[in-house]
């Protein structure tokens, strides 16, 4: 009988679990209701609360607010009960005058009113239902948080949160300004140290001399714009010009090259896309509304490939087969020159209101000079400074208020003697530029001192972009930072010693190594190196407070840049690296193609790295498998299971790259720039699946040893006859000689042995 009982329970365990569980669930509900029903805390009037009440409800309010701020409406509802707990001891009142007095802490008063229940009497249970929700808040807290009520309380629990942060920034900023204040109480020496320590954190150089407490920055800071094959629109131009504007640019190196719009006979050097009249009038215009002064570059001695290739004035070369440079002993030459120049210098003076100093004309990196018949009657030095000599003559005696500025490097290898004897210091200024950071690799002292003793003043070339490889993609920022900041310092130390100090300092970005190179970094992608370097050598230094850095005038950014707030600094600059969160996040003039250019990087890389993995350390898909047509299948699929997906994420990068540079550069720059950086990867995933589809064609495969390539035999890489050691030669010789005894002996009976 018992066990068929416990059997019949074993069978409806679950139903007698379930049915219990929902009895305590039940029994569980009714005493919370029970609980916290005010309809049953009857006698709860203000006048009737016990002393113990009013202590549990100050000890409650210390407890909820040292743990969760004691939202402020519970705080009102506490006080109100504790205020009326106080008049009753005071008041010998009756209940019935008390309910008719309006109190100044009243609940009606202090807000709460609307999250009470409403009822027939207002007047006189508004004050019951208070102190018994009060009751009840207290009772609860000491139990655990209410859950249910907490959405009651949500935006005065934001407004509180908002408030502690309110302070805590404030505390921050007394501690900044006191540390900022500090640091102007600090000796020199002292703002010194702590500046570098600064700029080791960033990852910026530090170089001795330049800080805060340092040489004044150059008088002018010129940004070099080089068109040369790839003309950025004139809108974006004129876009880019209040930046840099904002970071301390005081004008412009333009070097047009093909780009000027040229007219009468030498009207063909102009390229096909170059700038039409009107829109660079419209630029130059603008340029003179910010302010900027304009200094036109144009090659008239070396780089002239531009024209020179060009049948009606090859006979200009001084080489037949090399349009680099152009003859200085014909006279045809010459009149080019002068051609070339009053046109570009009209075309700018006819804008009344530009700022025009300087022509620039040039004349580096001349090879093949002193090479032709007429040539050779000179040395190369005596060619060099008496053609520069003719071209700034020229220019001054047509244009005197014009100074006339040439690149350095031609001079370098000549002797004092010779500059100071054909006088080229009264004539030219030099532009000594060196893009390395250790500049007296290339001036060493020895050369400033002859600098400055034949020029009473000189220029300086630094880099933003197009210096660290002919075809980069993105600029190193931090070794062009470091290339400007060694810049100052050379400046600092080296204008003393000419008579009319350094001109100025300007920041080359190149656009092609020459004309027949192809694109390095586009100028959208150097931007950000632009704005650091450029902002630095305004000010002298890199201000490393971002409060004072100008650069940070023209980036957007959705977070707060403070170092001391973060813990960690606001720019980090670190060697070989192009990310940095500065850049990657913030907004600004070309962000959305320079962000781009950093993932297209990182796909070709990750590209990159398949294809060698694949191909030349795998052992299915080397040139060995292709060449025999020999390989696993199986291993085939593994190998090219990703690059069709490569191939479809490099076709939608070539479509974002469109859409990108729509608004910088014509088609045929954006052309220009996929077909040489993603057509060439595309094209190794084409062919590394169409060796896929070779090796995946055979069903039978012959026997090793495999054919002997016959490669191997075109290119003398093999021999029929394998060639033997010294010592197996040796034997090989002796056992021949024997053959050829016995042979002639086989022949020759007679003779002795």
């Amino acid at each position: 009988m018992h066990t068929n009982i416990f059997i019949l329970v074993w069978r409806r365990k679950i139903s007698l679990l379930l049915l219990l569980s929902s009895v305590l669930l039940f029994g569980l509900w009714t005493w919370a209701y029970l609980d916290t029903n005010p309809s049953y805390q009857q006698g709860y009037g203000v006048n009737n609360i016990p002393d113990s009440t009013d202590n549990i409800a100050k000890d409650s309010y210390k407890h909820i607010y040292v743990l969760q701020k004691l939202i402020s409406q519970a705080n009102r509802v506490l006080r109100f009960q504790q205020e009326s707990s106080s008049s009753n001891k005071i008041s010998t009142k009756s209940k019935k005058d008390l309910r008719s007095q309006t109190h100044p802490n009243s609940l009606a008063n202090s807000g709460l009113g609307r999250f009470l229940k409403p009822t027939k009497n207002p007047t006189s249970i508004v004050i019951e239902e208070a102190s018994a929700q009060t009751l009840s808040l207290v009772a609860r807290r000491k139990k655990g948080p209410i859950v249910g009520e907490s959405y009651l309380f949500e935006e005065e629990r934001l407004k509180i949160l908002e408030n502690q942060q309110r302070v805590r920034n404030s505390a921050m900023d007394e501690i900044q300004n006191q540390m900022e204040n500090e640091a102007q109480m600090l000796s020199s020496a002292e703002r010194q140290t702590q500046y570098e320590h600064e700029l080791q954190r960033m990852g910026i150089p530090v170089v001795a001399g330049i800080g805060p407490d340092g040489a004044k920055p150059p008088h002018e800071r010129l940004v070099h714009l080089d068109l040369k094959g790839a003309p950025p629109k004139i809108s974006f131009l004129k876009q880019l010009l209040p930046v840099m504007k904002t970071l301390g640019a005081t004008g412009l190196l333009i070097e047009y090259e093909d780009m000027f719009p040229f007219e009468g006979n030498i009207s063909t050097l102009s390229a096909k896309n170059a700038y039409n009249r009107e829109e660079l009038r419209d630029f130059l215009e603008t340029c003179a509304h910010f302010g900027f002064n304009v200094m036109p570059l144009v090659q008239t001695f070396g780089h002239m490939e531009y024209a020179l290739k060009l049948q009606e004035f090859a006979s200009m070369r001084e080489l037949p087969d090399s349009p680099q440079s152009i003859c200085p002993s014909q006279k045809s030459s010459l009149f080019f020159i002068e051609a070339m120049l009053n046109q570009v210098v009209e075309f700018h003076l006819q804008v009344e209101t530009l700022k025009m100093t300087h022509i620039h004309i040039g004349c580096d990196e001349v090879a093949r000079m002193g090479e032709c018949v007429q040539c050779r009657q000179k040395t190369k030095g005596e060619l060099f400074l008496n053609h520069v000599i003719n071209v700034a003559h020229f220019v001054r005696n047509k244009w005197s208020h014009l100074k006339v500025v040439i690149w350095d490097d031609m001079l370098r290898g000549m002797t004092l003697s010779e500059m100071q004897h054909s006088q080229i210091g009264q004539y030219v200024e030099p532009m000594i530029w060196v893009y390395i950071n250790d500049i007296y690799r290339f001036i060493p002292p020895m050369l400033w001192e002859r600098y400055t003793r034949v020029f009473p003043t000189a220029w300086a070339a630094s880099a933003f972009k197009g210096a660290f490889g002919e075809s980069l993609m993105i600029p190193p920022i931090q070794n062009h930072l470091e290339n400007n900041i060694r810049w100052l310092a050379v400046i600092a130390k080296e204008g003393g010693r000419f008579s009319k100090g350094f001109q100025g300092l300007a920041l080359t970005g190149w656009q092609r190594y020459d004309h027949f190179a192809v694109l390095c970094e586009l100028l959208p992608t150097g931007i950000p190196s632009l704005m650091v370097s450029l902002s630095t050598v305004s000010k002298g230094y890199f201000e490393t407070n971002p409060k004072e850095n100008d650069l940070l005038k023209v980036l957007q950014c959705v977070y707060q840049l403070d170092k001391r707030r973060s813990g960690h600094p606001w720019l980090d600059l670190q060697p070989n690296s192009h990310h940095n969160q500065l850049f990657s996040t913030c907004v600004y003039l070309g962000h959305q193609f320079y962000k781009y250019s950093l993932r297209l990087y990182e796909l070709l890389a990750e590209i990159q790295m398949y294809l060698n993995q694949v191909q030349e350390h795998s052992a299915w898909m080397s040139d060995y498998n292709v060449r025999h047509n020999f390989s696993s299948p199986i291993r085939v699929h593994e190998l090219t299971q990703k690059t069709p997906i490569y191939i479809s994420e490099l076709q939608g990068m070539s479509r974002q790259a469109q859409e990108l540079l729509y608004e910088v550069f014509d088609k045929y720059t954006i052309a220009e720039f996929i077909e040489q950086t993603i057509y060439p990867t595309i094209g190794s995933l084409q062919r590394h699946l169409a060796n896929a589809q070779l090796l995946l064609q055979p069903n039978h495969w012959p026997q090793r040893p495999l054919p002997i390539a016959q490669a191997l035999h075109d290119l003398h890489l093999i021999s029929d006859e394998p060639h033997l050691s010294a010592g197996a030669q040796s034997q090989q010789q002796q056992h021949h000689q024997q053959l050829q005894a016995q042979t002639l002996s086989h022949h020759h009976p007679h003779m002795p042995n």
